[in-house]
């Protein structure tokens, strides 16, 4: 793992993180750990280091086994000390007084954490790892695991999603940073895709595309003709003529903030007649949420948004029928929608998930025993400087359609599956853009990511070149 310096204008903001934090806590103490590596199979062969991103937040850097304290208008780095070795193998790091100069905070060797702690009882928050945990568990005398938050620290995790919710000027600047990459990414894989070629082909032309670039994917990408899977994890198929080819994918910036998109482009370079109407009809349902984006707008209210505008689609091509207000009343477009419109974007793909509701819902809310809207991830009103992501879909899922499926059954004959069955070369479409709320509205940070129908056949045969970001 190689650490570089933060940009000025990172560094800045990091002062002004942690000096928020700590003022948000009135001067109650706070331990931010960083994680532990995770051992692939023997404890030198270790995954990929990324620090909790509660510590990225204050420190912009992932350092294993370090951790932050808050303590009034003070913020001290703890880092291990340098293993005598690590040069050998794998080169010189900077010290930890130097990475403290760096993020501008003070130090202290790691060893003296106990000592410093000794009247202290500080609040902390989970790393998503368990040795992490462990580690904090044993420092701190009591039991700390992910995805439990202990009541007394909950003041702390309350404040942390105060401060993380609104993005400040660095966090803007890295979230295009990742949204830009991951344009380059999508047309590599446009470039990628054949037919009777396996998936992997535009899997790898995506990462490479980033590892070109000293980056990697911000999650591990989803690439399937098979999309109505919703998070498939395989992208050992073959891609056919006829196909769609859905592309979850995103981008991690240096600093670690995350891009997260979804594109379904048809893999012969055209869509079909019925794959075209379908796709027409998600991007109708997507522009609809988009619009209703604002600063005071609830996210649920965008989410029945977008289910209004989908169920509107479905019933135009008779594959519904009735009245659209009590198709989505009765929560008939989850058939084919059944997850939520999206999520919080940040350092996090689902930021701050590792909190659980009390970071996507706002306090007194809770989800919907409804099927579809249960799987709700943001209800929150909207306020300029926060990000997130609107991805509606369509997707034939063999469970869901069953006859004897709870909701199918509700359906009844309101569901025309004579007509559903012209649109069977349409197993799944989804298209996921990233917002950033402003006072006028929501900024697509990923609007260079083609989308329309006619402007990915013209791609795909070679007639335009992508645009690029502004």
């Amino acid at each position: 793992m190689t650490l570089v310096a933060p940009d000025p204008l990172t560094r800045r903001c990091l002062s002004q993180r942690r000096k928020a934090l700590g003022d948000a806590l009135d001067g109650k103490p706070a331990l931010i750990f960083a994680g532990l590596p995770r051992p692939r199979n023997y404890a030198a062969a270790a995954y990929p280091f990324r620090a909790s991103s509660h510590f990225v937040y204050l420190a912009g850097l992932s350092i294993p086994g370090a951790a932050i304290l808050l303590h009034g208008d003070r913020a001290t780095l703890f880092a291990p000390p340098h293993d005598p070795d690590h040069a050998l193998w794998h080169g010189d790091e900077p010290d930890p007084d130097e990475i403290a100069a760096w993020i501008g905070c003070h130090h202290a060797p790691l060893g003296a954490l106990p000592a410093a702690l000794a009247a202290l009882a500080p609040m902390t928050l989970p790393t998503p790892d368990l040795a992490g945990c462990a580690a904090a568990s044993r420092l701190l005398g009591r039991s700390i695991a992910p995805g439990r938050l202990d009541d007394r620290d909950r003041p702390l995790a309350l404040a942390m999603i105060c401060a993380r919710l609104i993005h400040d000027e660095a966090a803007v600047a890295h979230l295009r940073l990742a949204a830009d990459a991951a344009a380059r990414a999508f047309s590599a894989g446009l470039a990628a895709t054949r037919p009777d070629r396996p998936e992997r082909d535009v899997r790898a032309a995506m990462i490479g595309a980033l590892l070109a670039e000293g980056l990697e994917p911000s999650f591990s990408p989803i690439v399937s003709v098979h999309g109505e899977v919703l998070h498939n994890p395989s992208s050992r198929g073959v891609m056919r003529s006829g196909d769609l080819l859905l592309v979850d994918f995103g981008a991690e910036s240096e600093g670690g903030w995350a891009s997260d998109v979804t594109r379904t482009w048809p893999v012969s370079g055209r869509y079909s007649p019925t794959q075209r109407a379908i796709v027409e009809v998600v991007l109708a349902a997507q522009a609809a949420a988009i619009d209703a984006l604002a600063p005071g707008a609830r996210y649920l209210d965008v989410h029945l948004t977008a289910c209004r505008a989908l169920a509107a689609g479905l019933v135009d091509l008779g594959i519904l029928r009735g009245d659209v207000d009590g198709i989505v009343e009765d929560g008939l477009h989850a058939l084919f929608l059944p997850h939520g419109l999206g999520h919080l974007l940040g350092l996090d793909v689902h930021d701050m998930e590792d909190l659980g509701d009390l970071a996507g819902y706002a306090q007194g809310r809770a989800r919907s025993a409804q099927f579809g809207l249960g799987y709700l991830r943001l209800d929150r009103d909207l306020t300029p400087g926060m990000a997130l992501t609107i991805e509606p879909g369509f997707y034939q899922v063999p469970a869901l359609l069953a006859p004897d499926s709870p909701l199918a059954m509700r359906a009844g004959d309101r569901l025309d599956r004579a007509r559903l069955a012209d649109f069977a070369d349409v197993r799944g479409v989804r298209i996921e853009d990233d917002l950033l709320i402003t006072p006028d509205g929501g900024e697509p940070l990923t609007r260079a990511i083609p989308k329309q129908i006619n402007e990915i056949e013209h791609l795909m045969a070679g007639d335009l070149q992508p645009q690029e970001a502004p």
